[in-house]
């Protein structure tokens, strides 16, 4: 099961995050096996890209999540 990934969203400023395009909830989820696994991905990401001009800056914001353990919590007694 996967439980490390990675959430990225787009800046409040950036166009794409217009209503009409992609809008300003969008984010998009990606899921790793394991948290070293995540951390490098996320290192990786966020270390830009080498297409960009220089000057540019990427847009898109980062986070590391973690999927919570289903059933952990304690229920209480019936």
């Amino acid at each position: 099961m996967k439980r490390y990934g990675i959430r990225a969203k787009m800046d409040p400023s950036d166009p794409m995050a217009a209503p009409h395009l992609l809008g300003p909830d969008f984010q998009v989820d990606r899921w790793y096996a394991s948290r070293e696994e995540r951390d490098s991905a996320l290192v990786e990401l966020q270390s830009g890209r080498p297409y960009y001009r220089s000057g540019d800056a990427p847009s898109i914001l980062y986070e590391p999540i973690e999927e919570a353990v289903l059933n952990s919590a304690p229920t209480a007694p019936t």
